[in-house]
């Protein structure tokens, strides 16, 4: 058991009735901040490497929260400090940094007699006397960890091998990855680690994702992945991950600057040549949870490779129980003058090895059941899954409808369920194959998120809150600048709960016309060039196509197409709102083809319901001005072409891709391997830009556009 500090009153038992920083002197303050650093790394260090803590988690955040009353009180140099996990200062992109040590892949097979061949190899080559260590392979991001003089310099991910992605002050947010090491590690120190989410923290992450209307990760590597890239690292403070350290990369007693560590050219060491103790991969174990490093407990030293066979065995048998994702063992030949002897290839290491487990398949655990409400107002309740294999897509959701199917079912958390995909695509459960839970899951009587009561109609239920639930409003602002609606660049999820979040957006999709950049400019991740780059883009949408304006407003069961083929027969908003009084408004409009009973109704109570008439209102008070479909000559000069519109152009987006249309072409809101041209005007989205480069698309300026229509006979800019 490691000793505690000595003498520290924040260790054991801590007071956390704290004078009140005014009361501090500088100096009693400085010597206060270096107390609870010193006792913050102790319990970190209980915490995450020994898993025993003296404290309560609530103790803890008051120590630290204490930490940060502190260093902003009296501006102390937080260089080192456990609050720089917090988060530091937004960037434009990560930045690309070659690797101390090349972090290469593991030769891997799910076939016992595979990994007999890679046994059989290694004694070939170095001789009977071999020893492996077994471990868990997770299924994370791997991470290149520098320490110099035992503290925390830099963090890259693996990217292509040899160069990865810095993430210094993403990985620094880490409660786990210590900022400066314990005991007497080496003056150089590169490891080795695996970011993850661990299990019930995803699944708790994931919840809160789908109660916000959000999607949630498909599984923990992904949201591991997406917190670990994120350009602001406060985004990744607010994610759980955590890090499992298992390899020393490089090491050394001699103190050198970032620039001059790493192997020599002939990269014939394996990192740790000179350095006491580091003989083995088995005594890395040991020494890296000294230096403060978690290691994962699960690990074994074996001699034959029949126990490495039977330690996957059993670690696969347990599997359903560990909070952390693993996707097969790791045998690693434990002496590392061996391993120099083995050597690697161009792409994996010669003396380790994964033997993989089989996917997992259709069967999984309800692990929670949350409750999201859509911009209607649905509820619609959730099952959130242990990801599962399901037809080679990990599946780690699925919807359970309404209470009815629910009810049906009989199922509730903590269900063994078989989940199988309708047409191949949407996820649902089937059965109940063992139940665990009392009864079954039951709706809640007031709306999750606003708390309004909540009415059923049929089988379905719905919150009663309307627009003045936030949910429901984020939806709303969300689709309308979505593709399927207007197509405004940059209002996309996190953008529309932002604006209502922040109180720019209170009643209605209208607020949006009354933004001011100045206001948004003022919000987190946002500054004076990106809020008016917003602005510009809701400007844009003031005179929509009527079929992109219907479809933006969120109809029910109608989306682009149908709202197309609505405002082709209808021909002005005016008389779809007229049309809504009259008693055979259902009659007409089941006469537009492909418009049944049921959406039919949905479009008749969508314009007679008055909150939806004073939302048209405002729109409509706020300059959005529909315009009626045209009348085209339907040609083909443009038969089989794909459209992207992206910037500002001499016409709306609208009559661009109204033209194009009228002439046999195909246009879309998102670039895809399917899109032809992204045609680029006047400040362009840099996500369609990035999406083009990605799928190969060529980028068309508006000039080269009008000489590609001009090929083809057709005028641009449109005749007025």
């Amino acid at each position: 058991m490691t000793e505690a500090p000595p003498d520290n009153p924040y260790v054991r038992d801590p007071d956390t009735e704290f004078v009140p920083t005014g009361e501090l002197t500088e100096a009693e303050a400085r010597e206060q901040a270096d107390r609870l650093r010193e006792a913050i790394r102790y319990h970190d260090y209980r915490y995450y490497v020994e898993s025993d803590p003296v404290i309560a988690d609530r103790t803890y955040d008051d120590l630290f929260g204490r930490l940060q009353e502190l260093e902003d009180a009296f501006d102390l140099d937080t260089d080192g400090s456990p609050t720089r996990r917090v988060g530091g200062e937004p960037v434009d992109e990560l930045e690309a940094v070659e690797l101390i040590v090349p972090l290469l892949s593991l030769d891997s097979s799910g076939d016992a007699d595979d990994v007999r061949g890679f046994d059989e190899r290694v004694r070939r080559e170095v001789g009977e006397d071999v020893q492996y260590v077994c471990e868990p392979k997770f299924d994370g991001l791997s991470i290149e960890i520098v320490y110099l003089d035992g503290r925390y310099e830099r963090a890259a991910t693996r990217g292509d091998g040899e160069v990865g992605d810095d993430v210094t002050e993403n990985v620094r947010t880490i409660s786990s990855v210590p900022q400066r090491l314990r005991g007497d590690p080496p003056a150089v120190l590169v490891v080795r680690g695996e970011i993850h989410m661990p299990m019930r923290a995803f699944q708790a992450h994931n919840a809160d994702r789908v109660e916000q209307g959000k999607d949630p990760f498909a599984n923990p590597r992904n949201a591991a992945a997406g917190s670990l890239r994120q350009l602001d690292p406060s985004v990744t403070a607010e994610r759980p991950l955590d890090c499992f350290f298992y390899d020393v990369l490089w090491a050394s007693e001699e103190s050198a600057p970032l620039g001059e560590i790493g192997p020599d050219d002939d990269g014939a060491s394996t990192g740790a040549d000179g350095v006491a103790g580091l003989d083995s991969h088995w005594a890395e174990h040991r020494a890296l949870p000294e230096w403060g490093l978690q290691v994962n407990d699960r690990h074994e030293l074996v001699d034959d490779i029949e126990d490495a066979l039977a330690f996957r065995d059993d670690l696969m048998a347990e599997r359903d129980t560990l909070d952390y994702e693993i996707d097969g063992t790791v045998l690693k030949v434990n002496d590392r003058a061996q391993c120099r002897r083995l050597g690697t290839t161009s792409r994996h290491y010669r003396w380790a090895y994964a033997y993989k487990f089989p996917a997992r398949k259709e069967e999984t655990r309800i692990a929670d059941i949350v409750v999201q409400v859509g911009r209607t107002g649905r509820l619609t309740p959730v099952a959130l899954l242990d990801p599962v294999d399901v037809g080679g897509v990990t599946v780690s959701r699925a919807s359970l409808h309404n209470q009815s199917e629910i009810a049906d079912l009989g199922v509730g958390v903590g269900d063994v369920v078989r989940v199988e995909r309708a047409g191949d695509v949407i996820p649902y459960v089937s059965e109940v194959v063992e139940d665990h839970s009392e009864g079954y899951f039951e709706l809640p009587e007031t709306c999750p998120v606003c708390g309004s009561e909540v009415e059923r109609d049929g089988p379905l239920q719905f919150c009663t809150g309307g627009l003045s639930c936030p949910a429901q409003l984020k939806r709303a602002v969300e689709h309308y600048g979505s593709d399927s609606g207007l197509d405004i660049e940059g209002l996309g999820e996190e953008a529309a709960g932002q604006l209502v979040d922040a109180g720019l957006i209170e009643n209605s999709v209208a607020d949006l016309y009354r933004i001011d950049a100045e206001g948004l400019a003022e919000l987190e991740g946002w500054g004076e060039r990106s809020a008016e780059k917003l602005i510009d883009e809701i400007e844009a949408t003031k005179s929509p196509s009527l079929g992109a304006f219907l479809s933006a407003l969120g109809i029910p069961e109608v989306g682009p197409t149908m709202a197309t083929d609505l405002a082709a027969a209808f021909g002005s908003l005016d008389a779809l709102l007229d049309l809504a009084d009259a008693d055979d408004a259902e009659a007409e409009i089941r006469g537009v083809e492909g418009f049944g009973p049921t959406v039919a109704s949905h479009v008749a109570e969508f314009f007679r319901n008055e909150r939806n008439r004073r939302v048209i209102e405002r729109l409509c008070e706020a300059g959005v001005d529909p315009e009626p479909p045209a009348a085209t000559n339907a040609g083909d000069e443009l038969d089989g072409l794909t459209f992207v519109f992206t910037g500002s152009l001499a016409v709306t987006r609208d009559d661009a891709e109204s033209l194009v249309e009228a002439h046999g072409a195909n246009a879309t809101g998102s670039v895809s391997s399917n899109t032809d041209y992204l045609v680029a005007g006047e400040n362009p989205g840099a996500t369609k830009r990035e999406d083009a480069d990605d799928e190969g698309v060529p980028v068309l300026d508006e000039g080269e556009f009008a000489s590609l229509l001009a090929d083809r006979g057709i005028e641009y800019p449109p005749a007025t």
